[in-house]
């Protein structure tokens, strides 16, 4: 799916998900020739669910 397909399902914005993907917290799944991400969504979902876990732990 793309940037803007990921974003409106998980209620973010596409330029949150670009960030967060240049920033190395999530990863596409395909970066097309011409630079645009595509995504699993349920890869997605699990990679904040790590990052998310990591930050809870660091914060304790």
């Amino acid at each position: 799916m793309s940037s803007s397909e990921l974003a409106k399902k998980l209620g973010l914005a596409r330029r949150t998900i670009s960030h967060y993907a240049k920033n190395g917290w999530i990863t596409p799944a395909l970066i097309t020739p011409g630079g645009q991400y595509r995504w699993r969504y349920d890869d997605v979902v699990a990679e904040m669910r790590e990052l998310a876990e990591q930050r809870r732990k660091s914060a304790n």
